[in-house]
């Protein structure tokens, strides 16, 4: 028996119709304090907006410059006055395992806010999410979203993100 609150997930969706509509998203995500221990998982297509989405949110947190995929790293690591962040892209993983063998277990384990773009890359070895974010890219160039809360923290991101009451 697990001793870890088991929360059902909550799905809401969005719409972001411009990069402003995902900067506005961002935003407000940035202005919740459960994020700050968070884990993030984003998925999407190549294009789909996924790193643009950490840009925005790492600029509203407060991180000055360029911010780069960590597409080739597999990891970006952020640290802000207060704030440890964590920015993954598990795209080039071919095997689960290589996240235990780069040594991950130990950043996923402690404070901070991981991000983990292509996070099926590494599924097996992944915690549970508190936020799932799934953008779909849409004919139009407009996003779609659908948010999932996993736990009582990712209820809380899904608040926020959304105007909605959690």
């Amino acid at each position: 028996m697990s001793c870890v609150p088991v929360h059902p997930p909550i799905v809401k969706t969005a719409l972001w119709r411009d990069e402003a509509a995902t900067q506005a998203f961002a935003r407000a995500l940035a202005g919740c304090p459960a994020l700050r221990n968070a884990y993030v998982e984003l998925r999407g297509d190549l294009g789909s907006g996924k790193t643009t989405l950490v840009r925005h949110l790492l600029h509203a947190l407060g991180v000055s410059g360029r911010v780069k995929s960590p597409t080739y790293a597999v990891v970006e690591p952020y640290e802000l006055p207060g704030l440890n962040v964590w920015h993954f892209d598990f795209y080039r993983f071919t095997d689960p395992r290589e996240w235990a063998d780069a040594g991950f277990r130990d950043i996923f384990a402690g404070p901070g806010l991981k991000l983990a773009e292509w996070p099926e890359h590494a599924a097996a070895c992944l915690p549970v999410a508190d936020l799932g974010v799934q953008i779909d890219l849409q004919a139009d160039a407009s996003r779609q979203l659908t948010l999932t809360a996993h736990t009582p923290a990712g209820l809380a991101l899904l608040s926020a993100c959304t105007g909605a009451p959690a």
